[in-house]
């Protein structure tokens, strides 16, 4: 099989070469990561040395500005596809489930990106490609050796899944040594460190040629500790650590390898949860039957985070349409709800925001929208976590960052904000591969004499 996917590469090769230099490339995100906490790391106090070196040895953004909504999955797909959410189709975390019954199911399928990958440009150039845990990776075609990241419940079974859905013999090779692979639920700093040991494994035995490692711990400290806090401090501290070990493998494989360091969004404390489901229900665009289960619906959010995107049942139903911007506009009015932004759809369709809503609330940092929790649930809440995001991509803190290093990277170079887009068509040209839809040009990163 993989002979066969390296004969299709090859002949697809003169079709799909870039300008650049051609070299290796891993790519490894730090959910949550922020540019000032590499950029401004001696001024907080943080033990940085693996990230700092990209400072002084590579390129780097001050800030990236990230998709709507600022979460995970979208922004992991922007950094894989150089697309929008609007483009490449994954529009939040979980898939829209109006009557509540895929069980809290997020995107994992890559067959619902709509548009070509790193790994599918990878792939055309003739180039070997792994994954460990990437969002959005179940069943990708384009990589050679996939671990990719699914859950259901934390159950014994989820490890039969992830086998099942990983390459073929992949995890029993990797855990001949007799250690077990993380549960892809397990979001803790200590599956992090599991993570990564596999992903050395893997760059070790196979030597590929573009690789993505996902790291998720920073992000689930900030969510139940917040920003800053010393968990999460300690936290990143130790990422750290796992950057220079990756680092450090890559290149004794490859020693061209280049290092893109990513993040999918910056991070605000939070302390108040707005119940957009409350509203829906009390004004009859929800119906709920005797034990508070969605029945029928005819606007419905879907939530993510410091924004919701608003469905309509029936878009083009102009009465539907004008009772939703009241009662949204009603809402906004109140200062208790701390609303900053209601968009309509062409204010949503300017920022490559989910072509399915009609409208998108979006709340100050500070205030997230919550769940369907049933009828019970009131309008304003505490929330359950200290830390979100999936606030608006130009809200303060929500910058992702982006570093670059490695042979043939400029040393030292700042390439000031820009935009999460951007990233994507950069790797694919240094590795000299096409990625036609992407949807603006790569980074002038290129070390000249």
């Amino acid at each position: 099989m993989r002979g066969w996917r390296t004969a299709c590469a090859v002949a697809l090769m003169s079709s799909q070469v870039g300008t650049a230099w051609g070299a290796p490339v891993l790519l490894v995100s730090i959910d949550g990561l922020r540019p000032a906490d590499v950029l401004e790391a001696d001024k907080k106090g943080l033990k940085l040395p693996n990230l700092r070196r990209f400072v002084d040895q590579g390129s780097w953004a001050i800030g990236v500005k990230g998709v709507l909504p600022t979460v995970t999955y979208p922004s992991h797909a922007t950094l894989i596809t150089g697309a929008a959410p609007a483009k490449h189709g994954i529009y939040g975390n979980t898939s829209f489930d109006p009557h509540q019954i895929n069980q809290g199911g997020w995107y994992w399928y890559a067959s619902d990106i709509k548009v070509e990958t790193l790994w599918d440009a990878a792939f055309k150039a003739g180039m070997t490609t792994a994954n460990v845990h990437w969002p959005v990776s179940v069943g990708a075609k384009s990589i050679y050796w996939n671990l990719p990241q699914i859950w259901r419940t934390g159950h014994g079974d989820d490890a039969k899944l992830l086998a099942a859905l990983a390459t073929p013999n992949l995890l029993k090779e990797l855990e001949e040594d007799g250690s077990v692979y993380a549960a892809g639920i397990d979001e803790s700093i200590e599956a992090d460190e599991n993570r990564a040991a596999f992903a050395i494994k893997l760059i070790k035995r196979h030597r590929p040629e573009f690789m993505t490692v996902y790291l998720t711990a920073l992000d689930h400290e900030q969510h139940l500790a917040g920003p800053d806090s010393p968990s999460s401090r300690a936290v990143l501290e130790r990422l750290d650590t796992l950057i220079g070990q990756l680092v450090a493998t890559a290149q004794a494989a490859r020693p061209d390898t280049v290092i893109a360091v990513a993040s999918d969004h910056g991070f605000a404390a939070i302390d108040t949860e707005i119940n957009l489901f409350r509203a829906f229900v009390d004004a009859g665009l929800i119906t709920l039957d005797g034990s508070g289960k969605i029945v029928s619906w005819r606007a419905m959010p879907w939530v993510s985070g410091g924004s919701a995107a608003i469905v309509l049942a029936n878009r083009t139903d102009p009465a539907l349409t004008q009772d939703v911007a009241l009662l949204l506009d009603g809402l906004k009015a109140r200062p208790d709800l701390k609303i900053d932004a209601i968009l309509d759809r062409a204010k949503i369709k300017s920022k490559g925001g989910n072509p399915a809503a009609d409208f998108y609330v979006a709340f100050a940092p500070g205030t997230v929208a919550g769940g369907f929790k049933g009828a019970a649930a009131p309008l304003i809440s505490k929330p359950s976590y200290v830390g979100m995001h999936g606030y608006m991509p130009d809200a303060r803190g929500m910058e992702a960052a982006f570093l670059l290093m490695g042979e043939g990277i400029s040393k030292g170079k700042s390439l000031g904000v820009i935009d999460m887009r951007m990233i994507a068509p950069t790797l694919a040209s240094v590795m000299r591969a096409r990625l036609p839809t992407a949807e603006l040009p790569s980074l002038d990163v290129e070390d000249r004499p």
